[in-house]
């Protein structure tokens, strides 16, 4: 994946960080590697190429230095996007007022009022799959039940979730499956595809809910005013775009990493099912050694970092993950601690940009690792499996288990 081709304090490498298609932790481990070489890197993968990050304290400083490192494009082969992801591409102050409207949807209390939904709708799901003996994780249980506490919140019909599910992949993981994309077209025409389709399916939404409101965040964000202005059309649909990408991947992906870890390290499972104390330590632990997601900045201005030279326009790399495995930080970082403590990792990213959902994600993950551990705790790969991942945001596309009934 990386071939170092000059030496010093900014070496330049061949790095891919969007892989189609790997082995799992693949790319983890060549952070791991990397990081021990340089704290920054140069790739020169793509049209323009761009900076890596590698340590903790250097992707802390980005994400907290919104001046210098702009969310305005979030894909390091892009650096001129033609589309907007609200909040996420806006910075500050544009978005400190959207996370002032947003903030009440995702505080601890309003989460703490789902749970009983959350859970009934995990226990149907695990009970539906205890006596078969066997599952796809990813596609049984993963991407169900994340995904169906989304579509109640924004008041989508649970009958398309097999659609939704199909764009969110165009979206987020275009390299994935070579089906998603037709005969000669590239990773960001199928994004651009994808994302056509669902801004499609919320214009025909949105205009159903103003002449019908509902009890969801769709009818809600009718009513938002920034600056004592109504929030526009436009703005709604990138609002409502950036909700549909981060509501149907991020806990699912996490799901589908941590029960591979318990699939195939049996002690940390067993601790799992039998310690509940153990739960939220490995919930936290989970979210920092397996890490998903590795957004791009966007450089505002030139600026020597830390001896490399950034300038204006340049995009750089801020790999989550390897900040959260980084030794200097979190002793044997490499490694899964099951109850590590402290933990104060930075899988949910950091400064302005702090992922929003953080409270919700949490509580997904630990009714999620409750009840599946107390109807299957033990639990195993299945002989053969062959598990591969995809990058720009990690993930894995099947996780076949097996247990005894």
């Amino acid at each position: 994946m990386t071939d170092t081709r000059s030496t010093g304090k900014c070496p330049v490498v061949h790095f891919d960080h969007a892989i189609g298609d790997g082995p799992i932790h693949g790319l983890v481990s060549e952070l791991d590697r990397m990081r021990a070489q340089a704290p920054v890197f140069r790739s020169d993968h793509g049209e323009h190429g761009y900076w890596v990050l590698t340590r903790h304290e250097l992707i802390l400083e980005a994400f907290q230095s919104p001046d210098v490192f702009s969310s305005r494009a979030m894909v390091v082969n892009n650096p001129d996007p033609e589309y907007l992801w609200i909040p996420e591409m806006l910075d500050p102050p544009d978005h400190t007022a959207w996370r002032r409207l947003l903030g009440p949807y995702f505080s601890p209390g309003r989460v703490a009022t789902m749970e009983e939904g959350v859970r009934r709708r995990c226990v149907e799901l695990v009970e539906g799959l205890k006596d078969r003996g066997e599952c796809d994780f990813v596609s049984d249980f993963a991407q169900q039940y994340p995904t169906t506490i989304f579509l109640q919140l924004f008041g989508l019909p649970l009958d398309e979730l097999d659609t939704f599910l199909a764009w969110e992949n165009m979206i987020m993981h275009p390299g994935a499956e070579q089906k998603l994309g037709k005969p000669g077209e590239t990773h960001h025409e199928v994004r651009m595809r994808g994302m056509g389709e669902v801004m499609g399916y919320f214009t025909d939404l949105i205009a159903q809910r103003r002449v019908q409101p509902r009890d969801d965040l769709i009818s809600s964000a009718l009513t938002w005013q920034i600056d004592g202005k109504p929030v526009s059309q436009e703005q709604l649909l990138s609002f409502c775009l950036l909700m549909f990408m981060a509501g149907l991947d991020t806990v699912t992906q996490t799901l589908g990493y941590s029960f591979h870890h318990l699939a195939t390290h049996p002690e940390d499972r067993r601790r799992v099912a039998t310690e509940p104390e153990v739960v939220p330590l490995a919930i936290e632990e989970f979210l920092r050694a397996y890490a998903i997601v590795m957004p791009g900045r966007l450089v505002t201005q030139d600026t020597d970092f830390h001896g490399c030279p950034f300038k204006k326009g340049d995009m750089v790399l801020l790999p989550v993950n390897s900040a959260t495995r980084d030794s200097a930080v979190f002793p044997d970082g490499e490694e899964v601690v099951i109850d590590r403590s402290p933990n104060p990792h930075i899988g949910f990213g950091s400064g302005p940009h702090r992922c929003l959902g953080a409270h919700l994600a949490r509580r997904e993950l630990r009714v999620a690792m409750e009840e599946w551990h107390r109807a299957i705790p033990d639990y195993r790969l299945a002989d053969g499996a062959r598990v591969r991942e995809h990058g720009e945001q990690l993930g894995i596309d099947t996780l076949p288990l097996v247990w005894d009934v």
